[in-house]
């Protein structure tokens, strides 16, 4: 598959073939979809937490003798079915939401959302992506000259520590390390801009050899 290849003034350079290990992958959305919820399971965080009847304070003492009194018996006034007593099924914060899904499962499913980005058009390519300075109104000014939308990604190497800077504040707009690539962050974004030098990381990094 052949892409145009900008400048950071958003000029057509030249065009480039996007490696098809990459780029021209069939898309399984079933797989996509696994991956997605694997990785968003493995993110959350567990906060939620009711006692039950063995960690509520209290409720040592019978509150009143087995027989004799005319009332249901009751062995501790910290039980499910009194005020102040514990719950009964309510969410604990040792529930494990972990999925695990193979590596070879992941890198297939992010070159899926790759290759579809590409086929729409929406994989930018710049000859090289490099600024000088961290700075946030030099990297906005750089994104509207490109043929993008609010919403992008942008994948730099492990040397782009000034466009990382430049990039992390502006709305709507994510940056990462081509290391760092994952399904998740590609789905919420809707452009993608990367550098030919990112895209021979990920042949690098990610490829199977």
């Amino acid at each position: 598959m052949k892409t145009v290849v900008y400048t950071q003034e958003g000029k057509e350079a030249s065009e480039m073939t996007l490696p098809k290990e990459i780029f021209e992958v069939p898309m399984n959305a079933d797989l996509v979809h696994q991956v997605f919820i694997s990785q968003t399971a493995n993110k959350r965080q567990v906060s939620a937490h009711t006692k039950d009847r063995s960690e509520v304070r209290g409720g040592g003492r019978k509150p009143w003798r087995q027989k004799g009194t005319g009332r249901a018996r009751a062995g501790s006034s910290r039980s499910p079915l009194w005020k102040g007593g514990g719950v009964t099924g309510g969410p604990t914060n040792e529930k494990v939401y972990e999925k695990t899904v193979p590596t070879k499962m992941r890198r297939k499913a992010m070159f899926m959302v790759l290759s579809s980005k590409a086929k729409n058009n929406l994989v930018v390519v710049l000859d090289e992506l490099k600024i000088d300075k961290p700075k946030t109104k030099d990297m906005a000014s750089l994104i509207k000259k490109l043929p993008v939308g609010s919403s992008s990604r942008l994948l730099i190497n492990s040397e782009g520590n000034n466009v990382f800077m430049s990039a992390r504040n502006i709305a709507k707009t994510g940056v990462a390390e081509t290391r760092n690539l994952n399904v998740v962050d590609l789905l919420n974004h809707k452009y993608v801009i990367i550098s030919k030098a990112g895209i021979q990381d990920i042949e690098k990094i990610f490829v199977t050899k």
